[in-house]
């Protein structure tokens, strides 16, 4: 393979709006991400589910609670 004819794969560390840093490896240069792993909503347990359509209040209402609940 040519050399040159590659990018450059360094070694960058990362920064997230929200405080947390990381190092990884990108033949990009950035510094900066507006969300990772410790403040994304899915990863930290903080999702908020918005029926706009009223779906789980529909569906609720045709099982009940009942059908929810796990069986020990």
């Amino acid at each position: 393979m040519k050399k040159e004819g590659h990018p450059a794969y360094n070694e960058v560390n990362v920064e997230c709006v929200c405080g947390a840093s990381f190092s990884t490896k990108s033949t990009k240069e950035f510094n900066k991400v507006d969300i990772c792993s410790q403040c994304h909503p899915f990863y930290t347990g903080k999702q908020k589910i918005i029926d706009t359509e009223g779906r789980i209040e529909k569906f609720k209402k045709k099982f009940g609670d009942s059908y929810t609940k796990t069986k020990k």
